[in-house]
C-alpha cells in the first residue's frame, strides 16, 4: 500500500471483524476462551514494542459496568479537561458512532485521519514483522476490538498523554484493557439486572466480571449495586487488594446543575465520575480537591458531551425536523430512554401544534425485540401520567419503520460503519425487522398497517421521515432513534448530522 490512508486503514481494520458464525461460537463456548483473552493481549503488546508496565506511563482511569459507563467517562473526561486545562488527555470509548477514530480522543476530540492512519499501520506493520509468539493457538492479527486497543496504547503513549480514561469493552476481567498493571483509580457504573438475561449469566457472575478490574494498592469505586451484586465486587475488591473499596456517596449539590448529558439516570453517571477525579486528582497532584464540588468540576460536568445517548439533535437543514438519538438497546436503557423523550424538556413540545412523531428502531438478532417494543409502549403511559401530560400512548407515534444497519440502500456500509456480524440469512430476508413489525402490530392492534414500515437500510429510513416532513409541512416533525448505536451512527451519516451531533 502506497499512500497508507485512512481509509486503507479502516478496510484493514474491517478485515479483522469476527463473523456472525465466530461470535456465537465463543457465546456457545461459555466463555471459556477468556482464560486465554489476556495472555493473548499482553503478547500482541509485546510484539508492537512494549511491556505492561510502559502503560502505567497513561495514568488510566479504568471504567466498567453493564450501564453507563461510556457516559461516566465522558464525565470524568470533561472534568479533567476542566480541571487540568494544561494536560494532554486521553479517552478510549467504544463503540463508535460514524467513525472508528471517535473510540480514541486527545483532549475531547477524535484523534485526525491522519494520525489514526500513522499509529494503525505502526502497529500493523510491528505485527507483521514480528510473528513470533508464545502461545501457537494465537493469530497473527488480532481480532477487532484488541486491534483498536493496541492502536489506542500506542496513540497515547506516542503523545504523551497526562491522563487517560479508559473504558472497558466487554465485561472486565478478560477485557482487553484489562493489562494495565497499575491504573489510578478503578470504578464500577450500574450493574444493569436485565444484562442477566441477555448475556446468560447471574448478577453475582457479572460482578466478579466487572471487579476483575480492580488492582492491588489501587483504589476500587462503584456506585450503589444491588446486595447480591455488592457483596461480590467487594470480594473482589479484597482479593485483588485493592487499597479502598468505596461505594461513591452522594455529592449533595450535584442535583442542582444541569448536566451537558440528558437524562434523570446521567445523575448516578456523573456523581461516580466527580469522585473518579477527584480520587485521580489527590493521587497524581498537589491539587485541592476537598471542596465537594469544585468549580472546574461544575464547568465540567455542565459540558460534557457523549453523542447518541438521549441527544437532541435540530435537522441542520430543516428547522422543523428534530432528532432524538439514544442508542438505548436493554430493558433499562428503554425506561430510560423513554422517560427522556416523554420528559417536558425533550420531543413533548408545549404547542398546541402535535409533532408528527416517527420511531426508528432495529436491534442485535437473538435479543427480544418484543420485549424491548412492549418496554417502549408501556413506559410511554407511565412517563405520560407521570409528567402530566395528555396524550394517547397507542398514538403516540405516527409511524414506525424497523430497518438493518446498513448504511445506504444500494446494500453498502459507510467504511468505519461495515460489520459482518449480521447473519446474511437474517439481512438477506429482514428476519428481525419483520419480527419486529409483527411484534408492534400485535402489541399496538389499533396501529394503521400502513404506518409499520420495514425497510432494508438506514438511507430507505431517512427517505420516508423526509416524505413524512414534506407532507406535513404545517406540523414539525420528532424523530426517535433507538435500540442499536450502529442504527443511531448510521442516521447521523445518511441525515447529514455530523457536523451538529459529534
Amino acid at each position: 500500500m502506497s499512500t497508507r490512508s485512512y481509509q486503507e486503514a479502516v478496510a484493514c481494520l474491517n478485515s479483522l471483524q469476527s463473523n456472525a458464525a465466530t461470535l456465537e461460537a465463543v457465546r456457545a463456548s461459555g466463555g471459556r476462551l477468556s482464560e486465554f483473552a489476556i495472555p493473548e493481549m499482553v503478547e500482541y503488546l509485546g510484539r508492537i514494542g512494549y511491556s505492561t508496565s510502559d502503560l502505567n506511563k497513561l495514568n488510566v482511569l479504568h471504567v466498567t459496568g453493564t450501564k453507563g459507563k461510556g457516559s461516566t467517562c465522558a464525565f470524568t473526561d470533561s472534568i479533567l479537561r476542566h480541571a487540568m486545562p494544561q494536560w494532554k488527555i486521553g479517552l478510549y470509548t467504544s463503540p463508535h458512532l460514524v467513525a472508528v477514530r471517535e473510540r480514541i480522543r486527545i483532549n475531547g476530540k477524535p484523534i485526525s485521519e491522519e494520525d489514526f492512519a500513522r499509529f494503525f499501520f505502526d502497529v500493523w506493520d510491528r505485527l507483521e514483522q514480528n510473528q513470533q509468539r508464545a502461545i501457537s493457538e494465537t493469530s497473527v492479527k488480532p481480532a477487532y476490538f484488541r486491534m483498536v486497543t493496541l492502536v489506542a496504547f500506542h496513540a497515547f503513549l506516542s503523545l504523551k498523554v497526562d491522563a487517560t480514561i479508559l473504558e472497558v469493552g466487554v465485561g472486565g476481567m478478560y477485557d482487553s484493557t484489562n493489562i494495565v498493571p497499575r491504573p489510578i483509580v478503578t470504578g464500577v457504573t450500574a450493574l444493569g439486572i436485565d444484562h442477566t438475561a441477555v448475556l446468560g449469566k447471574t448478577l453475582p457472575e457479572i460482578a466478579w466480571q466487572k471487579g476483575g478490574i480492580y488492582k492491588e494498592g489501587v483504589p476500587a469505586l462503584t456506585v450503589d449495586q444491588p446486595e447480591e451484586g455488592m457483596v461480590v465486587l467487594k470480594q473482589q475488591a479484597e482479593t485483588h487488594k485493592a487499597s479502598e473499596f468505596t461505594v461513591v456517596p452522594p455529592t449533595p449539590s450535584l442535583p442542582s446543575i444541569r448536566l451537558g448529558l440528558a437524562g434523570e439516570h446521567q445523575l448516578q453517571n456523573a456523581n461516580l465520575a466527580v469522585h473518579l477525579a477527584r480520587v485521580f486528582l489527590r493521587e497524581t497532584t498537589s491539587l485541592d480537591v476537598n471542596d465537594p464540588l469544585p468549580e472546574p468540576f461544575v464547568e465540567g460536568l455542565a459540558q460534557a458531551k457523549w453523542p447518541g445517548r438521549c441527544q437532541t439533535v435540530p435537522d441542520p437543514k430543516d428547522t422543523s425536523l428534530t432528532w432524538f438519538l439514544d442508542g438505548a438497546h436493554t430493558i433499562e436503557s428503554l425506561d430510560c430512554c423513554m422517560r427522556w423523550f416523554v420528559s417536558p424538556e425533550a420531543a413533548l413540545r408545549p404547542s398546541a401544534t402535535k409533532a408528527h412523531r416517527i420511531l426508528v428502531f432495529n436491534c442485535t438478532n437473538g435479543r427480544s425485540g418484543r420485549t424491548f417494543l412492549d418496554i417502549i409502549n408501556s413506559k410511554i403511559a407511565a412517563h405520560l401520567e407521570t409528567f402530566g401530560r395528555d396524550g394517547n400512548p397507542p398514538a403516540f407515534f405516527d409511524d414506525v419503520i424497523f430497518c438493518a444497519n446498513v448504511t445506504y440502500a444500494d446494500g453498502h456500509f459507510k467504511g468505519d460503519l461495515t460489520t459482518i456480524a449480521i447473519p446474511e440469512s437474517d439481512l438477506s430476508h429482514l428476519k428481525t425487522q419483520h419480527e419486529l413489525a409483527d411484534a408492534w402490530a400485535s402489541l399496538v392492534p389499533s396501529f394503521p398497517s400502513e404506518r409499520i414500515h420495514v425497510r432494508p437500510s438506514i438511507e430507505h429510513a431517512v427517505k420516508i421521515i423526509h416524505g413524512r416532513r414534506s407532507a406535513s409541512s404545517e406540523r414539525p416533525v420528532d424523530v426517535l432513534v433507538a435500540g442499536s448505536l450502529h442504527l443511531v451512527g448510521g442516521v447521523i451519516e445518511v441525515a447529514g448530522l455530523a457536523d451538529v451531533a459529534l
